[in-house]
């Protein structure tokens, strides 16, 4: 059996931020709105889901270690979409080579602290 695409489902504290920051500053298109709690958006090979569970359930962010890696075409295409965020979001690494894999990224903290990364990884 293959799968025709995946869905990331993570908590989050407060789902209109959420919306504002993955469509409104990241651009990602909303493939789904389910409910008043409930946002799927469209990352182009896969989907991220954020959900304001009534559950008390928390994010997991910080120290969890989730990080959410989206992967442009070249460092050229990094540095241009950093250019682009670094003065709408809150920047957690400027690009930069990774000291241990062969990638060149820059990450940014969403509005729950999950990191984003924009990376080129090397061919």
């Amino acid at each position: 059996m293959n799968a025709d695409s995946s869905v990331v489902f993570l908590p989050v504290s407060d789902i209109e931020k959420t919306y504002r920051f993955y469509h409104g500053i990241l651009g990602l298109p909303v493939h789904q709105k389910q409910g008043d709690a409930l946002y799927i958006f469209d990352t182009g090979y896969g989907y991220w889901g954020f959900c304001q569970y009534q559950d008390g359930r928390r994010p997991l962010s910080g120290d969890k270690g989730v990080c959410l890696s989206l992967n442009l075409d070249s460092k050229e295409e990094v540095i241009s979409r950093y250019e682009q965020l670094k003065d709408k979001v809150v920047v957690h690494k400027e690009p930069a080579e990774h000291p241990v894999f062969p990638v060149f990224s820059f990450f940014i903290l969403d509005p729950d602290g999950y990191l984003v990364e924009y990376q080129k990884a090397a061919e």
